[in-house]
């Protein structure tokens, strides 16, 4: 099995509401049950974020999102999958249950 991990993408962190909190929950029981689960967490907002560069000599700490956009990746799955499309079917699963756009990308090797 291939691992591959789902993006939330939001526009503010913490916004599920009551009953997409549990749909979460019944979705997180899913892949559990079904061997699919790996992992999951939500993120604090990309203002609490910092930056740290330490390619070449001491490190530099920019107490910055690396990148600023209206959207950002506000909480994440990391699942197991078969194959690319039972990992897309399990994606939407999570983008119904969350109410949110997702991004699937699989992991190298």
């Amino acid at each position: 099995m291939a691992q591959f991990l789902i993006s939330v993408l939001d526009h503010t962190s913490n916004s599920a509401t009551g009953d997409e909190g549990a749909a979460i929950d019944v979705f997180n029981d899913r892949l559990q049950a079904d061997g699919h689960w790996v992992f999951a967490g939500g993120l604090t907002a990309p203002t609490t974020a910092t930056v740290i560069d330490a390619r070449v000599g001491e490190a530099v700490f920019t107490p910055e999102p690396y990148l600023v956009s209206p959207e950002y990746v506000a909480g994440f799955w990391i699942i197991k999958a078969a194959n690319l499309d039972e990992a897309l079917r399990l994606a939407a699963a999570g983008s119904t249950a969350c109410n949110r756009r997702v991004e699937v990308r699989a992991f190298n090797g």
